[in-house]
């Protein structure tokens, strides 16, 4: 049987300490192995974890967010009709689809559903750590998961905080988008590899 820990703790944080829960998105990595082993590829009684749930808690019920920040391209037939129009209608499911509909937001609205593969094998980041013959974290997440937090919920300039950095992704994603970073992390070997994510 699984844990439920992580939802007793998200109770607690909403309940207990005060914070809001925003939304839930879902990280659905398609290059994921066919974990927990034991269960899936041995016993066969499960099928593999491949999404992590991702909880956006909020000090306030109303934080600074901005979706058009993260706006993804068009699909194909949405650039159809945009190019060609659409006819406005009643749809079957009793939704009113307007002419606003055809309106050209310069990209379509992410889903909570976060489809980035975790496939990382010769970043600098890892080179850089075996040149200097320090062990790299184990479970580094993939730079976009990051990236597109920090452009949704941050302007350039504001201050993003990391109390369990690892090796560090989430620092240097905001330094490259022109935020600036304060990470906490304990593991002094993880401190040190994280250093290379920076050096030149």
């Amino acid at each position: 049987m699984r844990s439920i820990y992580q939802y007793e703790l998200l109770v607690r944080l909403c309940k207990e300490v005060g914070f809001f829960l925003a939304q839930e998105f879902y990280h659905y990595n398609p290059a994921r192995l066919p974990t927990p082993a034991e269960w899936v590829t041995i016993r066969r009684i499960r099928v593999k974890d491949s999404v992590n749930t991702v909880w956006w808690l909020s000090k306030t019920p109303n934080p600074k967010a901005d979706n058009r920040k993260v706006l993804k391209p068009y699909s194909q037939s949405m650039k159809q009709l945009l190019k060609n129009g659409y006819k406005a209608k009643l749809r079957p499911s009793g939704h009113d689809i307007s002419d606003k509909f055809q309106k050209d937001n310069q990209g379509a609205i992410v889903p909570n559903l976060l489809e980035i593969a975790n496939t990382e094998s010769n970043s600098a980041y890892l080179r850089r750590c075996k040149i200097a013959e320090i062990k790299p974290h184990p479970a580094r997440f993939p730079q976009g998961f990051a990236e597109l937090f920090i452009k949704f919920l941050t302007d350039e300039g504001d201050m993003v905080l990391d109390p369990f950095a690892s090796s560090n992704t989430t620092g240097f994603v905001v330094q490259t988008l022109q935020r600036r970073w304060i990470s906490f992390e304990i593991n002094q070997n993880y401190v040190m590899g994280s250093r290379y994510r920076f050096s030149q």
